[in-house]
Formats: structure tokens, sequence, C-alpha cells
């Protein structure tokens, strides 16, 4: 199978636990049918309707040669002969469309997903009924689970041809939606960070906590001034803490460790990234209130069951030593 399904190979394992029932709706159509015994039916859009179109050569499609070394977006369903949904590409893929290199259908393939692919242009919606011993030995590779084949002994192949592009092409777009999807980001990550703004300083404000902003957006409240030099990246930082939601839930503390401080590097990632920015503001023998905005906490994940995605996280601090 070509290199683009090598995904949905190695995914129909996992795949095979998803099944629901979808059932066809009216009296059926026959199928045409290939020399290789594919059958298929296959409707292209015509004046706002899809309209089913006549047999093709029992070869396949004539015109396909013109196609080989292009790329089929598409969108898929396999379905066993009982009607259940293996594969649903739309659900599992984002909605994005599956893209298939089109190749040379070889023997091997004859009678199989990449025979069948091929004969879609696109705009088309195509019904494929394949023998479920000849798709998995040859388009998936593997045995065919005992469920499937208690089924039946066929395998519905269910595709929505949208484009036919080439490798350039294909790049491009990924390019364009990588760019876009990267701007999206970027925005959502914008607007959270004004939103954990504003908590921050509606929460200092009513808990009467004068704040100052680190460089890279910790607020923190110093509640006993420490001597001496503030730690450099590199040194090892001993630190008493308490960490709450901003809903005075408590997650962790020293208290829950023998009240034994925790020691780190500063500035090398072995903390979250309000840590090593918010330690870095005091000298030793200071105690402090850090309000971490969730960006520099553990961001859109959950940390456990206390800490749930996007918190902003308070620390009660005390910057025990520097070594």
């Amino acid at each position: 199978m070509s290199s683009a399904f090598l995904h949905l190979r190695f995914a129909v394992p996992a795949l095979l636990g998803v099944a629901g029932l979808l059932s066809f709706q009216g009296k059926p159509t026959p199928f045409n049918r290939l020399k290789s015994g594919l059958e298929y039916r296959i409707y292209r859009p015509q004046n706002g309707r899809y309209v089913l179109q006549p047999a093709l050569p029992p070869t396949g499609d004539a015109a396909y040669p013109a196609r080989i070394g292009r790329i089929l977006s598409l969108h898929l369903q396999f379905r066993t002969a009982q009607d259940s949904v293996l594969m649903h590409s739309r659900r599992q893929n984002q909605n994005q469309p599956v893209r298939v290199p089109l190749d040379t259908i070889r023997a091997a393939q004859r009678g199989a997903v990449e025979e069948a692919l091929a004969l879609l242009q696109p705009g088309d919606s195509g019904v494929f009924r394949l023998n479920l011993d000849t798709v998995f030995r040859k388009s998936f590779q593997q045995p065919v689970p005992g469920f499937v084949r208690k089924a039946g002994p066929t395998l519905t192949v269910l595709a929505k041809a949208e484009k036919v592009q080439t490798p350039a092409e294909v790049q491009q777009e990924l390019e364009q939606q990588a760019a876009r999807a990267q701007e999206a980001a970027r925005q959502q990550a914008a607007e959270l960070a004004r939103q954990d703004e504003a908590r921050i300083l509606a929460y200092a404000t009513q808990n009467k906590l004068k704040v100052l902003k680190s460089p890279q957006g910790v607020y923190y409240a110093i509640t006993q001034a420490g001597t001496g030099a503030k730690p450099q990246t590199g040194q090892t930082v001993a630190v008493r803490y308490s960490g709450k939601l901003l809903d005075g839930k408590e997650f962790d503390s020293s208290a829950q460790h023998g009240n034994v401080p925790i020691e780190f590097p500063l500035g090398r990632r072995q903390v979250i990234a309000g840590w090593d920015e918010g330690i870095a503001q005091l000298t030793k023998g200071a105690k402090a209130i850090l309000l971490i905005p969730s960006a520099l906490a553990y961001g859109p994940r959950a940390a456990g069951p206390d800490i749930p995605a996007n918190s902003i996280l308070r620390f009660d601090v005390e910057l025990v030593d520097v070594k």
C-alpha cells in the first residue's frame, strides 16, 4: 500500500473497537463490478445533486494514468459486512482529509483499497464492496480480526474525493494550514494571557497584595525581605513552599514532604517556568507570594487531579538558601 496509507494500516487494530452501527437508507442500488471482483458505485455531482455514474470498463478507469504521480485528498469510512464502523477519517483525523499518492495499480493491489480509490475523480463519492481477505492481505497486511470476520466476508469502503494535487501543491497547502494554525494558537495564547493577567490583578486587589511583575510575566509580592544578591542561573536554590489554586485549594506543600526544602538548579527547566522566573526575583531568606499565569505553569494540560488545565497558580515561597 502507498505510504500515505501507512497511518491507516497501523491504525486499524486500535480502531476496531470503535464500532457504531450506521445503516444505509432505502433500497440499495446494485453494484458495478471490475474484473478483479471489486464492486463499486460511483456518484458524481451534477446540477446540485449526486448522480450514479455508468459502469467503467472491467479493468478500471481508463483516465487514471493521467493522475499517476499526483495526490488524492479524500475522506474515508471502513465498515464491516454488518455495517459496523471500523474507521471514520473525519472523526479520527479532526475533519482533515486523508492524502493518498496515486501510483500505478499493480497486480498485487487488484481488488484492494488501492484499486477502489483509483476509480475516483475529484468531487466523486464512492461506495466499494471488497473481499475481506483480499483487503486485509493486500492493503492492511495483517490477519483479519475475528469479530470482523464474523460480521461477514466483505468490507465496505465509503469515500468522498475532494481534489487531486501535485506534491508541490500539497506541500504549499500544508504550509498554509500550519501557518494558520500557528497564528490561531498565538491569538488564543495572547487572549488567555490577557484573561490571566486580569484575574491575577483582581486577585491581588481583593487580597490587598502589592505585586510586582517579572520580565516574563510572573506577579510576586515580597512578604519578608531577604539579604544578599539574587540567585543566578545555574545556582542551586532551596525553597520551602505551599501551592494553591486561586480558589484557595492547596495541591502541594513542603509540609506534605516533612517540611524539607526542595532544591533545584535555577533556570534549568527542572521546575515550571514560573518558578524559575519567580524565585530569580528573590534574595536569600526572602518570603514571597508568586502568582503564576497558566502559560508559565502547566498550560493547557492538567497536572494530576488537583490542577486543571489553564490554571493560575499561587505559591507562598521562602528562599531558604542559595548554593
